[in-house]
């Protein structure tokens, strides 16, 4: 961080966002679904983890760029992410999905290129709900029974599982060949001569082919019998975001379409709406809501889905996109998951703030995305744009629901960490890391690479660098060297990713076991940043505290200055924790290297600071 920037914004910031210091209790009522201790997710792009090539030819096919298999998910690499600190995996991209390989030999149909993203297809343009991506298998005709064996495998190692469940829409082509007895595919028996009826599970427009929108020569030019110019669809339906269009736009959707949840084309609602007051009932009361209610058909569809997963032993879902289907279906859903396994872990993607507490209390969500609140605050706090100080404001903002916000810096969809359009290094990264981990009590999520400073600077094809693409049959180099052929002992890794490895596993590790970490909070900018000399611009603090135990966490957001300053500890937070005037011993966590000494004086306390560039420490008392 370039102390000139920051300084520049300084009184700007200060002046507009002068916050008082305030004592946000985390809610101790936590419900059947909350954990009494953090959890931290790992996600996994599944058919990226165990793949060793390391050839990452643009737009290669997977005999010349690799794929990974379930069964690279070893006792041995379940147990080294467990011991990184990890208590459930999401495995990203496990239905079977749209992609671009000749299947036919065990009766799948070929997928058009032309309304297929990349060559091995996105995750999120879900082909068969009822099996999974045949890609992972290392027999495909097996595939099913392979993935069985790696939720068993999951639950021996100690760890839970999720998997992406995405309502909102599915693949252009979709093909339910392994439906359940009694399950009738999607769009089976809708009416295609109107545009909406509240049982269709698509939206139409009547009386019109769809056409292939204008993009870039699919597979790169590539020769394949399907790239003709045209995709059989008719009536065309609407896209995945909602396009009204028969040709969608190059930046659309194209490849999905956007499923009816009982929404009329004006917006107005063909269902039974909640009750006044269902945001504070439990599952099982909004489970009885709508138990004797008539609902929409693709309503039925999704929970059966759901129910199907579930009762093969996945522990949760991650929802695509969630805020563009109604709370009301939600609440039909998570409640039957929840009736069925309290303890399911429901994962979100929302990013509208004004929406949030809809879909976490009328929707009955466990966790949503902190997306816009705090990954955006860090990532512009990183980048040089604005100082840290207004992550206590976030705090206070979203105190009622903190718990449900997971917190996140890497996933799927953003720029990797450690790119440059991102921190720039990994070691940039540790303080947003420390702060990410340790400020609420919600669970925090990595994904897979994050913690050996994954950069994505290959050009993939499809996907380009900065993002690890979710399209093509590529390699993740950072992952790979620690992966070390299938031995996942680091040994390919350099000095300095053994060592960032070490950090996430000293940090997430502290996380699970510490009582503080699901306590209270309060920040110490204010009287810092006020009257503290030294306290230079890219510091940020604040301390966290249960019952048993007293945390102080100091970081420095620059990359440039090591600062020296008497960090205050205000006479409310002395009060809160019962201190009597005197010295106390302050030993960071992290490390166990780090000691200093709280003194104490007419009920006020100050610690004598020095923190390097990028540096991060988590005092305990």
């Amino acid at each position: 961080m370039k102390k000139i920037t920051i300084v520049a914004s300084m009184s700007i910031v200060l002046l507009t966002t002068a916050c008082k210091t305030k004592d946000l209790k985390m809610k101790e009522d936590r419900k059947e679904f909350i954990s009494n201790k953090k959890e931290v997710v790992y996600q996994v792009f599944t058919r990226l983890f165990g793949n060793t090539n390391t050839t990452n030819k643009p737009w290669g096919t997977i005999e010349e760029n690799g794929v990974g298999k379930f069964n690279d998910f070893t006792d041995l690499a379940l147990k080294e992410i467990k011991d990184l600190g990890v208590t459930y995996i999401w495995y990203t991209g496990v239905p079977h999905h749209a992609l671009i390989r000749d299947y036919s030999a065990i009766g799948i149909s070929n997928d058009d290129p032309e309304v297929v993203k990349g060559r091995a297809g996105s995750p999120y343009a879900v082909k068969d709900y009822y099996n999974v991506n045949p890609d992972l298998a290392v027999d495909p005709a097996n595939r099913l029974a392979e993935f069985e064996a790696l939720i068993a495998r999951t639950h021996q190692a100690g760890l839970k599982l999720i998997i992406d469940i995405v309502p909102n829409h599915i693949a252009r082509k979709y093909e339910g060949m392994n439906n359940p007895n009694g399950v009738r595919d999607f769009g089976a028996d809708d009416d295609v001569t109107v545009e909406s009826k509240r049982d269709n599970n698509f939206y139409y427009i009547p009386n019109t082919q769809f056409e292939i929108p204008d993009t870039d020569a699919p597979l790169n030019g590539e020769k394949n019998p399907l790239v003709d110019g045209s995709f059989k669809e008719f009536p065309a339906k609407w896209t995945g975001n909602g396009s009204r269009r028969a040709k969608p736009d190059r930046n659309d959707w194209y490849e999905t379409v956007k499923v009816n949840y009982g929404i009329r084309p004006d917006g107005s609602k063909d269902f039974p709406e909640l009750p006044a007051h269902f945001d504070k009932k439990s599952a099982q009361e909004h489970f009885d809501f709508w138990k004797d209610k008539d609902v929409p058909d693709s309503w039925k569809k999704f929970r059966d889905i759901a129910l199907y997963w579930t009762d093969k032993g996945v522990d949760g879902f991650r929802y695509d996109m969630a805020e563009m289907v109604p709370y009301e279906f939600w609440s039909y859903m998570n409640a039957a998951i929840k009736v069925k396994n309290p303890s399911a872990f429901l994962l979100a993607e929302v990013y509208n703030p004004d929406e949030y507490r809809n879909y976490i209390r009328l929707g009955k969500m466990d966790y949503l995305y902190d997306k816009v609140e705090t990954y955006d605050k860090l990532k512009d706090v990183i980048r040089g744009h604005s100082l840290p100080d207004g992550l206590s404001d976030i705090q206070h903002r979203m105190v009622d629901i903190e718990h449900h916000m997971l917190h996140f810096l890497d996933n799927h969809d953003e720029q990797r960490l450690a790119s440059p359009e991102f921190a720039g290094t990994p070691e940039k990264g540790k303080p947003l890391m420390v702060v990410s981990t340790t400020i609420s009590t919600s669970p925090t999520m990595i994904y897979f690479g994050q913690e050996v400073g994954e950069s994505a600077a290959e050009n993939a094809g499809f996907g380009t660098h900065s993002r690890t693409s979710i399209f093509d049959y590529v390699g993740v180099p950072a992952h790979q060297r620690w992966m070390n052929n299938g031995k996942f002992d680091g040994g390919q890794l350099s000095e300095s990713e053994k060592s960032l490895r070490e950090f996430y596993k000293r940090l997430l590790n502290f996380s699970l076991n510490s009582t503080a970490l699901m306590g209270a909070f309060q920040e110490l900018q204010s009287v810092n940043r006020d009257s503290s000399w030294g306290y230079d611009p890219g510091i940020y603090a604040f301390c966290r505290w249960s019952t048993t135990e007293k945390l102080i966490v100091v970081t420095n957001f620059s990359w440039l200055t090591t600062s020296t300053f008497e960090l205050k500890i205000p006479s409310s937070i002395i009060r809160k924790w019962n201190l009597v005037d005197g010295t106390y011993e302050l030993t960071d966590q992290l490390y166990q290297e780090s000691k200093l000494t709280l003194n104490v004086t007419h009920g006020e306390g100050r610690i004598h600071v020095v923190i390097a560039p990028s540096e991060s420490f988590i005092y305990k008392l």
